[in-house]
């Protein structure tokens, strides 16, 4: 499993429950984006995001997502989900997701994400604040 998720900063575990599963006998689709959608979120709460983002105005906004079934997931199961950032820009980052079966001890599906730097008071696009910068770098363990 640490050999799955290496050089993802940021990991958590949540339970495959029953009611994720659909009529086809596994998970539904959109789970797997709720799953990359919560490592995101606590990547944003381990690097501050929110805080900055009711300080300046200035917060992310979800530009594209994507993700790369590899196998079926099923209940009974736990997942860990890694999220990381491998590549910055001056408005907007790309976030990598990897999902691991507890169960199949394997990858079930991988994503990505573009997140884009939005001004939440005057409703556009904004430079990535070089606050959030170097916490995705001090996080990402790339130095400032």
């Amino acid at each position: 499993m640490k050999e799955l998720l290496k050089g993802f900063p940021v990991i958590i575990e949540l339970p495959v429950v029953w009611g994720e599963m659909d009529a086809f006998q596994h998970v539904n689709n959109v789970v797997y984006f709720r799953y990359m959608e919560t490592a995101r979120i606590a990547y944003f709460l381990k690097m501050n995001y929110m805080k900055i983002m009711e300080e300046t105005g200035l917060g992310p906004i979800l530009g594209s997502t994507q993700c790369r079934y590899r196998f079926p997931l099923t209940y009974p199961d736990t997942v860990s989900v890694g999220a990381r950032v491998p590549e910055l820009n001056a408005d907007r980052f790309r976030m990598e997701y990897r999902i691991v079966s507890h169960r199949h001890q394997s990858i079930a599906a991988e994503g990505d994400a573009v997140v884009v730097s939005y001004d939440y008071r005057n409703r556009t696009k904004a430079p990535l604040p070089d606050v959030v910068r170097r916490y995705i770098l001090e996080l990402e363990g790339r130095g400032s």
